[in-house]
């Protein structure tokens, strides 16, 4: 437990992914602590969440559970945590009621919804059977999640050991992610929404396969850079380390976006392309399974903000699959 600012200690826990850690943060409450993200569900992180009650943060109650977003890495304990320590789950609704429906849709309702979005993609049969294989892999990474909670809203102010933190929502890597910004303490809890080295993935959902969480995700970004007015605020990422220039960070995110589009554009210039096709020209390296879905979630992405802004058009073929192509 490393103190970061004052009342503020970092955690990090492993991940079983090629991403292999979720930093976690402790907030001084009063006499108490508030927990914000848990890590995914599994016995070793349980194991450390056992060891850091007993030891660190024993002698002073935990007074709630904050979780940035629904993701298995920030919300998959939750229940466990919040039943264990006999503490409130604070999150924004559509977090919670996301993460919910998720856990309550079977392997053959998520099988079946994944394959229809992946096969319109132009994905190859063995990639709709690996998908098929997978069944629903948010069941496998969280434990059922609390059947109440307290409401996080945009613009919220949450007293957290005397001082206020400032709820500031984005959209676009999941529905309603909440960061927390403290003036006073010059802190910023900015979860996957600003990392420090990598843009979190923008995907297109199989629950929502006609969406443009990219539009969401950049305009998100530039209404931090506007609310968050402090140059020198320190930033609490969930990967990757703490760092400072959010404004110069969102900047790099926008122009790294802008030039993916750019290039996904150009492939689709002279050749109507489905986003599998693009997706080995895109992504050049190798892909375990858990990133090759991330990668072509994102790739549809990028070509549904790119048909928003009518630089691309879709053609439906007769085969069931979306290409894309630059209109003439």
């Amino acid at each position: 437990m490393t103190p970061v600012a004052p009342g503020v200690f970092w955690l990090c826990m492993p991940l079983p992914f090629a991403l292999d850690h979720i930093n976690l943060w402790v907030l001084e409450d009063g006499d108490g602590w508030t927990l914000v993200d848990t890590g995914i569900a599994n016995d070793h992180t349980r194991d450390l969440w056992r060891a850091l009650i007993e030891g660190p943060l024993a002698g002073r109650p935990v007074r709630r559970l904050i979780c940035t977003h629904f993701h298995p890495d920030h919300m998959g304990l939750s229940g466990w945590l919040t039943e264990w320590l006999g503490v409130p789950l604070w999150a924004p609704l559509g977090e919670w009621a996301f993460g919910c429906q998720l856990q309550a849709m079977s392997d053959t309702a998520f099988t079946a919804t994944s394959r229809a979005l992946y096969a319109r993609a132009g994905c190859t049969p063995d990639v709709l059977d690996l998908s098929d294989r997978r069944g629903n892999p948010y069941r496998t990474r969280t434990v059922p999640h609390p059947t109440t909670l307290r409401r996080l809203m945009d613009g919220q102010s949450v007293q957290i050991g005397g001082r206020d933190w400032t709820v500031v929502v984005g959209y676009g890597h999941a529905p309603e992610h909440a960061g927390l910004w403290c003036p006073e303490a010059g802190v910023l809890i900015s979860g996957d929404q600003i990392l420090p080295r990598i843009s979190p993935n923008v995907s297109v959902w199989p629950t929502e396969p006609d969406g443009d969480p990219l539009a969401q995700f950049l305009d998100s970004l530039r209404r931090w850079s506007r609310v968050i007015d402090d140059p020198q605020v320190l930033v609490l990422p969930s990967h990757g380390l703490p760092f400072v220039g959010v404004h110069t960070r969102v900047r790099e995110l926008l122009e790294l976006h802008d030039a993916r589009l750019t290039v996904t554009q150009t492939l689709c210039a002279d050749t109507p392309r489905s986003a599998a096709d693009l997706l080995p020209l895109l992504f050049r390296r190798r892909l375990d399974d858990h990133q090759l879905f991330f990668a072509l979630g994102e790739t549809l992405a990028h070509l549904h903000h790119l048909e928003t802004r009518q630089a691309v058009r879709r053609e439906p073929g007769a085969d069931g699959v979306d290409r894309f192509v630059v209109p003439d």
